[in-house]
């Protein structure tokens, strides 16, 4: 079988890609190794992890703020397998929505390894051993990314663990180690901390979420440590073990020899990131080589050294986010279509899905200072937000950057209720190089959470905010 373009790899950016081919009028295949499509973000990854924080959530609310709100509960529990399977039914609807997509662009699908026998030729392994090969003018590479799990942590897939199987614990913990203060082990560890267990991070860096804005990670710590999620900050693993029923982890003080930190509890989750995954793509068989982080080369319109072969999403250089790798399977799409697409990288929003949520997007107040970019800043508190107070929903604030001779908004990042979807409007404002006076003159529907954004921007002009 021969195809105009074939996409290895099904989750978003690869399944959007093809479609977006399709749409194009390409003749479009699409390889997923798994049984199922949508790859790690929407099996093991964004919309399972999201199911369980809304569950979660829902449950420390009917436990901590509903008899404030005048609803008594009786006898109240948690049914942890139950969260689970929901959580899996929310899977399973959106692998059915992704393959009916597919049938619908007339995308063929195949069901196995893909892997490069030479520039255009494809051989596919499936899981039996059987295998087949097809041909392809074009080859977009979608394979995404894999947790980091060092040999030394002693990864077991039972005690030790990774975002994978911490989506289906079926029985509470009462306590569990997290290896990383980044996005993905806070939000694991605000999901379990939320329903009773005792949470530790455990980070080497001096604070959580160290890519993102400063006034975030303290903001985002505070409310975790209302949850009782413990930090041990500064500190950096030395050893992972696991028992029958238990796990230790040490950590050594990363400025005082003497201060070494010993942790027993019932799971640790390895969250210190992820790799790209390549393996076995028989990239060596069209002259392709990775890069010492392991990702692909690729210029700015995402073709790798080989014409013809692409390469999106956690393969290639940038942030491991779900719609990073959209926007770039369209681009790939419509380059080799001829057209002139165009992704602004540093407009491409970022979200911790925690509660309160963190989101930001464009740059941050340490960046602006180290480039030496003159700017304003202007922050406005959730506690001085009607809507927030009327739905108890108190923490966090909004910040807007803006420089401080154009008045041109450069960076916005929020923590609070509903900030990921509060970002868009940031994002659509900035990728029309809106100044923070173009926000604070817009009006924004009284009372909604979008209000702080712009009291923020009404602060970055002048301090002239209205409700602090």
């Amino acid at each position: 079988m021969s195809y105009d373009v074939a996409v290895i790899g099904s989750g978003p950016g690869g399944y959007v890609a093809a479609i977006r081919c399709a749409q194009l009028g390409f003749r479009t295949a699409i390889i997923e190794r798994y049984s199922v499509l949508g790859g790690t973000c929407l099996n093991v990854g964004c919309i399972p992890s999201k199911a369980l924080l809304d569950s979660s959530e829902h449950y420390h609310n009917a436990a901590h703020t509903f008899k404030t709100h005048g609803i008594n509960l009786k006898d109240l529990k948690v049914d942890l397998p139950q969260m689970i399977r929901r959580k899996n039914e929310v899977v399973l609807e959106n692998n059915k929505g992704v393959e009916f997509l597919m049938k619908k662009n007339k995308v063929d699908m195949f069901n196995g390894h893909g892997s490069f026998v030479s520039k255009n030729t494809l051989k596919i392994t499936g899981r039996d051993g059987s295998s087949q090969e097809i041909e392809a003018a074009r080859v977009i590479i979608a394979t995404g990314s894999k947790p980091v799990t060092p040999a030394a942590f002693n990864y077991d897939k039972k005690r030790i663990i990774t975002s994978t199987e911490a989506l289906n614990i079926e029985k509470l913990p009462a306590s569990m180690v997290v290896i990383g203060g980044g996005v993905i082990g806070l939000e694991l560890g605000s999901v379990y901390a939320r329903l009773g267990t005792q949470v530790h991070v455990v980070e080497y860096l001096d604070r959580i979420i160290a890519g993102m804005d400063a006034d975030c990670s303290r903001e985002l710590m505070k409310s975790m440590k209302a949850l009782g999620v413990q930090f041990h900050l500064r500190h950096a693993v030395t050893e992972v073990s696991a028992g029958k029923n238990s796990v230790k982890v040490v950590a050594q003080h990363r400025d005082d020899d003497s201060k070494k930190l010993t942790l027993e509890a019932d799971y640790c989750l390895l969250s210190m990131g992820r790799r790209p995954y390549t393996d076995s793509l028989g990239l060596e068989n069209i002259g392709i080589a990775t890069d010492e982080k392991g990702r692909i080369p690729v210029n700015d319109h995402l073709e790798t050294s080989v014409p013809g072969i692409y390469a999106i999403g956690d393969v290639v250089r940038g942030a491991m986010l779900a719609h990073k790798a959209e926007e770039e399977g369209v681009f790939v799409a419509e380059v080799m279509a001829g057209q002139k697409p165009h992704i602004n990288y540093n407009l491409i929003p970022g979200v911790v899905y925690t509660w309160p949520e963190v989101a930001s997007v464009g740059y941050t107040e340490e960046q602006l200072k180290e480039a030496g970019v003159p700017y304003k800043p202007g922050k406005f508190p959730f506690r001085a937000l009607g809507r927030a107070r009327a739905s108890m929903d108190l923490d966090g604030m909004v910040k807007v950057l803006a420089h401080r001779e154009t008045d041109e908004i450069l960076g916005v990042h929020i923590v609070g209720a509903r900030a990921a979807d509060m970002i868009a409007e940031a994002v659509a404002l900035m990728e029309f190089r809106a100044s923070a006076e173009d926000a604070a003159r817009m009006s924004h529907a009284h009372p909604t959470y979008t209000e702080a954004f712009r009291e923020a921007c009404l602060a970055a002009t002048a301090n002239r905010a209205l409700h602090v």
